[in-house]
């Protein structure tokens, strides 16, 4: 102990030299006492949450609506040109996407504009975003296109023999048409209510989950999980956008390498792909391609990016309506887009059951997107994203949106950055965007009926881009991190096989797996000193440490539960260079075979060690042994006295047992980056403390948290033998207590054994001299 207060005092530019006491847990707390916590009990803590007053109620009223929050400071002036821009701009992207993505929802392309248009309006009062543009989203609407596929398969619609012949000379002419043999006006109608009821069901299960706070649950969807599942569904959205391009016939598969079968039908139906609608929609893609890498190059020129999608489908449109492609070369065309608004249907609650599961997965991808791409554009601009609230928004979003027969919306990465870069203030222009895709509905719907299916294919897969590019993302993380490249790989591969639902499962589990096995092994390394200070580093990555004489320095780096407790004692065993229970049975049956040779009068003993005598039994020996045993002899009548032998079990001993030889005396276990421990790790690290007391191998607890360390007493782990004492604030202090210990402190050895001799041995003259304890602890040096 230095001084009794700390002092701290410069040395030098960035040097300065602290003096203060060694510091035990126990004086530490003797000098500064903690703090009381009161707990606060269950009544008082539901008056606090349930008082009322009217700041808190409109509190609440604004944390519901955020519209309440930024409409009131709303710059008009300067703000509402920049929001009409942005406006109209996103609107006519939205319109085109909105068709292009009910492809993928596999319901008729009208209902796109609803799914453009409803969800925006509700998002509005309830949305914390400014910048976010609510609709279709393609991985969503791939999704729901699986759900739509499995509870109204094309088997489901088929007509009857003479209803399809009649429908088959009426379609002489478009023997192209691949629902030929279906029933189509009611198949349409069934899978518009599946969507609609699937997207009512997820603003159920969000709205659920906002309203419980429990938005936290997308923290275990990772940047390489959503990275790797999203452009497994990028491949899944080109492939079922590939047969609309060549307009070839394929079944509509649905599961386990769904995928895989779709490309087999495509490659089977080749010879079959419709000329015209491949030309068109080749041309379409590299003009879309080609234009938005403009746009992206200067788009710190571009006031507002060219509305490719627009020129292309306004030019398509008009050449196919000109050239009558359906009628000429029997083109797929869009056909029939209802004009104004259906009327609120329903959902069918009775099936909920068979979709619970599939709405839950869509529900908590649509959510992580779009949230993560709120938080994008909230940190960029300077404004707080609630996600809690986000989770109730999208729910109210997708419940309106389902009244109205629209499918899951989420948000399109393009349109929000469309948003944000013509510069959107708020979100008035997603209201401003939601009013062009109402014209498109109510005005413009009819007049794109001669659109042909393989340019909003084309434009589809034009906006796939972005998520085809996360693979260059691999190599980078491999460098990272490889743990979260094999997570990206795996949920990728195991999406595009298993399908989207089961792969996110699949790659869930495989990043909890990750987890659990990274905390499994943890890292357990030897420390040692930096010279002339009071750090402590990892040997095996830094040089010129110096290892204080007979101490060794072990550090933990993660929490201690029962998994990884045995991996543990593993690098504790690695790092000391011996196994503490293995030298404990080792120098026990050297013991037990000396207690033999001196029973028997084949070692005598001296105050310097212990030399062969000539080998008569000495029957004053008090055996530990089990009286039965027939070696076992005693003269009751021979008065003894007891003699402590002390061994150097690092000496050669006069047995052959090997024991092996333990260069320290004490261990210090760094606990700084410990967090948690459970019941069986206490249990074990007591376990642990004792095996090495056994062996004169004393143990100290280092930077432990104060919840670590309260952890340590509800589990009992002090009690006689172990106290607060081996516990210090820092690893310095201990190398200091274990210094001063050690050289003011006499040795001990745990494993002293007690030797009854003969009082008035003719043999053992030395031991009559013996009287002092210390003496007789000294008699045997191995």
């Amino acid at each position: 102990m230095v001084s009794a207060n700390m002092d701290i005092s410069k040395t030098g530019y960035n040097q300065y030299l602290v003096k203060r006491p060694v510091y035990a847990e126990t004086n530490f707390q003797a000098e500064h006492e903690k703090k009381e916590i009161t707990q606060k009990k269950i009544r008082e803590r539901l008056q606090n949450s349930c008082s009322c007053s009217a700041r808190r109620v409109f509190q609440i009223i604004k944390s519901i609506f955020p519209i309440l929050d930024w409409l009131p400071k709303y710059q008009w002036k300067e703000w509402i040109v920049s929001d009409i821009i942005s406006g109209v701009s996103t609107g006519l992207v939205s319109t085109l996407q909105g068709l292009s993505f009910a492809l993928l929802a596999v319901v008729p392309v009208g209902y796109g504009l609803y799914s453009s248009f409803f969800p925006v309006i509700m998002y509005l009062f309830l949305g914390t975003s400014r910048h976010l543009s609510i609709g279709p989203f393609p991985v969503v609407s791939l999704m729901v296109g699986v759900v739509v596929l499995q509870l109204a398969p094309d088997s489901d619609f088929k007509l009857s023999n003479s209803t399809s012949v009649e429908l088959n000379f009426t379609n002489l002419t478009n023997s192209s048409d691949s629902n030929s043999g279906l029933d189509t006006e009611r198949m349409n109608q069934q899978r518009v209510l599946v969507s609609g009821t699937l997207c009512f069901l997820i603003g159920i299960i969000q709205l659920l989950l906002g309203v419980l706070q429990i938005g936290f649950i997308v923290r275990y969807l990772g940047e390489p999980l959503v990275g790797g599942f999203t452009t497994a569904a990028a491949f899944q959205v080109f492939v079922s956008q590939v047969k609309q391009l060549l307009n070839v016939p394929t079944g509509n598969y649905n599961g386990v390498l769904s995928i895989i079968y779709t490309i087999i039908d495509i490659f089977k139906n080749i010879a079959k792909t419709n000329i015209c609608d491949f030309i068109a929609g080749l041309l379409s893609f590299l003009v879309c391609v080609v234009v938005k890498e403009i746009n992206e190059r200067y788009k710190h020129k571009l006031r507002v990016p060219i509305p490719i999608e627009i020129i292309v489908t306004v030019v398509a449109t008009g050449v196919s309506y000109g050239a009558k492609f359906e009628e000429r070369y029997k083109a797929g065309i869009v056909k029939t887009i209802p004009s104004g608004f259906i009327s609120p249907i329903a959902p069918d609650i009775s099936m909920f059951q068979s979709m619970i599961g599939s709405a839950f997965s869509i529900g908590i991808v649509s959510y992580a997107v779009a949230v993560s791409v709120a938080k994008v554009y909230g940190t960029k601009n300077n404004y707080p994203v609630d996600g809690n609230q986000e989770f109730i928004a999208y729910g109210a979003s997708n419940m309106f949106g389902g009244i109205f027969s629209c499918f899951c919306a989420s948000t399109a990465l393009s349109r929000t950055a469309i948003q944000e870069g013509t510069g959107g203030k708020t979100q008035l222009a997603s209201l401003v965007s939601a009013g062009v895709v109402l014209i498109a509905i109510v005005a413009l719907g009819r007049l794109l009926e001669p659109l042909q299916k393989s340019v909003l294919a084309a434009i589809c897969i034009a906006n796939l881009k972005g998520m085809f590019w996360q693979v260059k993302d691999v190599p980078k993380l491999w460098r990272e991190n490889k743990w979260d490249s094999l997570i990206w790989v795996f949920t990728c591969i195991a999406a595009i096989i298993l399908g989207l639902d089961l792969g996110l499962l699949a790659g869930l589990v495989f990043g909890l797996l990750t987890v659990v096995l990274r905390v499994q092994f943890p890292s357990c390394s030897a420390l040692a000193n930096i010279p002339d200070t009071d750090l402590y580093k990892n040997v095996k990555l830094y040089q010129n440490l110096v290892e204080p004489e007979g101490v060794k320095i072990i550090r933990f780096s993660s929490g201690i539960f029962y998994g990884n407790i045995e991996g543990l004692r593993s690098g504790i065993r690695r790092i000391v260079g011996f196994d503490s229970v293995r030298v404990y049975t080792k120098r026990t049956k050297a013991l037990n075979k000396i207690h033999k040779l001196i029973k028997k009068g084949e070692l005598t003993t001296t105050k310097n060690g212990v030399i062969s005598p000539v080998g008569i039994d000495n029957l004053g020996y008090e055996s530990a042994e089990d009286p039965e045993d027939p070696d076992h002899e005693m003269d009751d009548g021979i008065q003894t006295k007891e003699v402590e032998i002390q061994v150097d079990w690092n000496a050669d001993l006069p047995v052959k047992v090997s024991v092996p030889k333990v260069s320290i005396h004490s261990i210090i276990f760094d606990f700084s980056q410990i967090t948690f421990l459970d019941v069986v790790a206490v249990k074990v690290l007591k376990l642990i403390y004792k095996e090495f007391k056994r062996i004169d191998v004393d143990v100290y607890i280092a930077a432990c948290e104060d919840s670590v360390l309260k952890k340590l007493e509800a589990c009992s782990f002090f009690e006689a033998t172990i106290s607060y004492d081996i516990f210090f604030l820092t690893v310095h202090d201990a190398v200091l207590h274990i210094e001063h210990d050690k050289k003011y402190k006499p040795g001990h050895d745990p494993l002293l054994e007690k030797i009854s001799l003969m009082k008035e041995s003719n043999y053992l003259p030395e031991y009559q001299e013996l009287q002092e304890p210390d003496e007789a602890m000294r008699a045997l040096a191995f």
